[in-house]
C-alpha cells in the first residue's frame, strides 16, 4: 500500500491535503494513508490556543477546526503523532490514542497500531528530562505548557517492550542520527546546526535507544524544518547499530539542494550526551522561540536482544511550505487481505496492536499523575507481565466481526469498534467573552471506552477522584 508521510503542519491541512491530490494525479496513484510527524496544531476553538506553547503573535485558529466541526473531511486516512507545538489540552483528553477529527487519528502520547497489518508506533513530544508523571492541570502555568509535551520515561520504557514494528514516527530526531547520513550536506543547508553536531546536541538520547531497540524498518521525524535522510546498520551481534564514521559520509546524489528561506526564530531543546550536564542551545532560525530550558540526559531503559531486520531508514520531512521538502510516498508491503480496487480509495483497516494492549495493561500500574513516580519493573519482570496480560488481550479484545474459525486466532479488533469521534469541545464562534481564556478540562468518552475496553482505571479523567 502507499502511504504518505508528511512533517510539520502547523494548521496548514489544506494545504496538505490539497498538495497530496496533486502528488496522486501528477503521479497517477492512489496514497492509502497519511502520516504527520508533530506539531499538527489541532486547534478546535480560540480558547484551545491559548493552551498551546508558542507566542502570542504565532497562535493562529488554523484549519483544523474545519475538519472537527465537518465542515471539510480528510480525504485520507491522517494517523498523527503530537510535537512541542500543540493544543495540548485536547492531546491529553486523548492521552491513549483516539480520533482527533473523522478520518484524523492521534496515536496518543505513545502507541501502536495495526494499519492492514503494518504496525505504525509512534512518539509524541520532544525530549527533556526530569519531567515525571502526566501532573499538568488546566489552566497551564507558564512552566506547565511546556512540559506537558515532553516526553516521559513511563512512555520511552513501554515503548521499548514492542516487538520491531514496520514504521516509527516522532517529532525529535534520535541522537546522532545526522552521522549516519550526509552530515556536511546538512550543515551546508542548516550552518546553525553546526555546534548542536559538534557537540552531540542535536536530537534525542532516549529515541536513539529506541530506534537501536526496535529497529524498524522506517522512521520519520520532523521538528527542525529541513529534509534529512539517513540509514542506520544494526550490528548483526545485537549490541546496537553500527558505530557512526568519524569521516564526512559521501554525498548524497538523490538529495535535493534548496536555498534557506526566510522564517521565524526558533530554538533547538536538545540535550548533551554520556554524562549528566546543562544543555547547549542553538540559534536555529527554523523554530518557534520560547525560552532555554536546561536539562538532563537520561538513557532509554535496556533492553534484551531480539533479532530484527538489519538497516532502518530515517527520513525527516520539512514544514508545509512551498518549496520546502516536506512530504513523501512510500510503497509498503502488507500481508493484509485488505485490499482496494484500482483508481479508487479505501478506507485501510485500522486496529489495535495486541502488543501493545498487553503493555498498556502491565505498565498502567505505574503511570503516574504526581510529579513523583515510583520504581519500575526490572526488564525481566516488565516482560513477563507483558506475556502475562497478551493472553487477558487475546482472550478480551477480539474483532466481534473477526470471521476467523479457529478460537486461538482471534482476529485484532478494529479501532472504530471501540472509538468513535465525538466533539468534546465546541467549535470557534461559541466562545464569546472567554474566547481568550484556556480552554476547561473535557472528559473524552474515547479515552473511557479504551480504559473499559482494558479493564484498566481512567486516570485521565481529571474531573474525577480515581487518579493515583
Amino acid at each position: 500500500m502507499k502511504i504518505a508521510v508528511e512533517g510539520c503542519s502547523h494548521g496548514a491541512l489544506d494545504a496538505i491535503y490539497r498538495y497530496l491530490r496533486d502528488l496522486e494525479a501528477r503521479h497517477n496513484y492512489i496514497v492509502d494513508a497519511l502520516l504527520m510527524c508533530g506539531d499538527f496544531q489541532a486547534i478546535r476553538n480560540h480558547r484551545d490556543m491559548q493552551c498551546m506553547a508558542v507566542p502570542q503573535k504565532y497562535r493562529q485558529l488554523g484549519d483544523f477546526h474545519k475538519y472537527y466541526t465537518g465542515e471539510k473531511t480528510a480525504p485520507v486516512l491522517t494517523i498523527v503523532i503530537g510535537g512541542n507545538h500543540e493544543a495540548s489540552n485536547y492531546m491529553s483528553e486523548l492521552y491513549h490514542g483516539g480520533w482527533l477529527a473523522p478520518n484524523i487519528y492521534f496515536l496518543g502520547h505513545a502507541g501502536c497500531i495495526q494499519l492492514n497489518g503494518i504496525r505504525i508506533a509512534g512518539a509524541s513530544g520532544i525530549f527533556k528530562s526530569g519531567d515525571f508523571g502526566l501532573y499538568e492541570r488546566l489552566p497551564y502555568d507558564h512552566g506547565s505548557m511546556r512540559s506537558i509535551y515532553h516526553i516521559r520515561e513511563f512512555n520511552v520504557r513501554r515503548l521499548s517492550l514492542l516487538s520491531s514494528p514496520d514504521i516509527f514516527l516522532s517529532h525529535d530526531w534520535p541522537q546522532h542520527i545526522e552521522r549516519h547520513g550526509d552530515t556536511q550536506g546538512l550543515l551546508r543547508r542548516k550552518p546553525f546546526f553546526r555546534q548542536d553536531v559538534q557537540t552531540g546536541n542535536l536530537g534525542s538520547p532516549p529515541l536513539m535507544g529506541l530506534l537501536q531497540t526496535l529497529k524498524p524498518k522506517w522512521w520519520f521525524s520532523a521538528h527542525l524544518h529541513v529534509r534529512f535522510q539517513a540509514t542506520v546498520q544494526h550490528d548483526p551481534s545485537g549490541t546496537g547499530s553500527s558505530p557512526p564514521s568519524t569521516t564526512s559520509p559521501p554525498q548524497n546524489p538523490d538529495e535535493i539542494a534548496i536555498a534557506d528561506d526566510d522564517f521565524d526564530a526558533v530554538e533547538l531543546q536538545n540535550p548533551p550526551i554520556e554524562v549528566p550536564r546543562l544543555q547547549a542551545v542553538s540559534n536555529n532560525p527554523d523554530e518557534i522561540t520560547l525560552e532555554e530550558e536546561e536539562e538532563e540526559v537520561i538513557q532509554a531503559p535496556p533492553v534484551a536482544y531480539r533479532p530484527q531486520p538489519s538497516v532502518t531508514n530515517f527520513l525527516a520531512l520539512d514544514k508545509c511550505l512551498p518549496k520546502r521538502e516536506f512530504m513523501e510516498v512510500i510503497d509498503v508491503p502488507t500481508t493484509s487481505d485488505e485490499s482496494t480496487m484500482p483508481g479508487q480509495r479505501c478506507m485501510p483497516k485500522l486496529t489495535f496492536d495486541p502488543e501493545w494492549l498487553a503493555i498498556t495493561r502491565a505498565f498502567h500500574p505505574f503511570f503516574s499523575t504526581r510529579r513523583r513516580q515510583a520504581d519500575y519493573p526490572d526488564e525481566a519482570t516488565a516482560r513477563a507481565k507483558v506475556a502475562e496480560e497478551m493472553g487477558w488481550v487475546m482472550s478480551n479484545v477480539r474483532d466481534n466481526e473477526s470471521n476467523s474459525s479457529d478460537a486461538s486466532l482471534p482476529g485484532i479488533r478494529s479501532i472504530l469498534d471501540c472509538q468513535t469521534f465525538v466533539q468534546s469541545a465546541p467549535g470557534p464562534g461559541s466562545e464569546g467573552a472567554q474566547k481568550n481564556q484556556q480552554s476547561p478540562w473535557y472528559t473524552n468518552p474515547q479515552t473511557a471506552a479504551f480504559c473499559e475496553m482494558l479493564d484498566i482505571p481512567n486516570m485521565i479523567d481529571f474531573s474525577s477522584d480515581n487518579r493515583a
